[in-house]
């Protein structure tokens, strides 16, 4: 009993320390770096394995991924350098690789490790493109967002466990049902959709740090807007998704743009000078 209100003071301290770097969302993470990414790496070298007939290797778009995941990588790692996050930046293990797979999807796991699909290619449309789905996926990794669902689970299982045990009072235990019992339905899904529109701003800032067109943002949720509707394909209603609809995402991205220009340019100036690591 008394180590769960322990946990729970504890996990309220996190809150209140930890933010996302640039966007300054409070977000709560309790699981390291050491925990997480020596998994991330052996899960990514399984995944490459398991799919290694598949893996496309030295072809004129492998090439071009790997270029524009390197340089939006060299963006990322300036940042952190010059703000603090040097055993962060020393910590990944980037890698860009390509599968041959229709799937409209691309991923990166904790501490570097992108996957892109062949399927998401004609939405990406150009270097441009890419560069902008690049970006989104690295900024997952980049503001930890898969470290902080885990978090967000772990919160859940121990308010479960609170509730079960009886340990608050009525109202406090009101409190606890009504956040565990939305939270593991639609807020859990309303928390993904914020990280998604989180990886959109801070990919938006990567991408033009690196020297590409943040406007292309834009016409990648528009084309992929356009597949859904000759796909057939109905969104759910927003609340009961994971991620924000498209025309949401173009919305919100053309309102960010001039931001995430400004933010670009503010940070390309103060890390000109930072070496990056090989």
């Amino acid at each position: 009993m008394r180590r769960i209100l322990a946990l729970v003071t504890v996990i309220t301290l996190f809150i209140q320390c930890s933010t996302v770097p640039i966007t300054g969302r409070k977000r709560v993470n309790f699981v390291s770096d050491s925990q997480v990414l020596p998994m991330s790496f052996q899960q990514y070298s399984g995944f490459l394995k398991e799919n290694s007939s598949k893996l496309i290797k030295n072809t004129k778009q492998s090439r071009e991924l790997k270029s524009i995941g390197k340089n939006i990588a060299a963006a990322v790692d300036r940042f952190m350098r010059a703000n603090g996050m040097t055993s962060e930046a020393n910590s990944y293990r980037w890698e860009f690789n390509l599968i041959n797979d229709e799937t409209i999807n691309a991923w990166c796991m904790p501490g570097g490790k992108v996957v892109f699909y062949t399927g998401i290619m004609p939405i990406c449309a150009n270097t441009n493109g890419v560069a902008a789905v690049m970006g989104h996926e690295v900024a997952h990794a980049f503001a930890k967002h898969g470290q902080e669902r885990m978090s967000s689970a772990q919160m859940q299982q121990l308010g479960g466990l609170a509730v079960a045990l009886g340990t608050a009072n009525s109202k406090q235990r009101n409190l606890w049902n009504m956040a565990y019992g939305v939270g593991s339905q639609l807020g859990m899904l309303k928390f993904s959709r914020t990280h998604e529109t989180e990886a959109d701003k801070l990919g938006l800032v990567f991408m033009i740090m690196a020297g590409y067109k943040g406007e292309e943002a834009v016409n990648v949720w528009f084309r992929m807007s356009e597949n859904a509707k000759k796909s057939g394909r109905k969104a759910p209603p927003e609340f009961l998704s994971t991620h924000p609809h498209n025309q949401t995402r173009i919305v919100d991205l053309k309102a960010y743009l001039p931001t995430a220009k400004k933010l670009a340019a503010k940070y390309n100036a103060e890390t000109k000078n930072i070496g990056v690591k090989k």
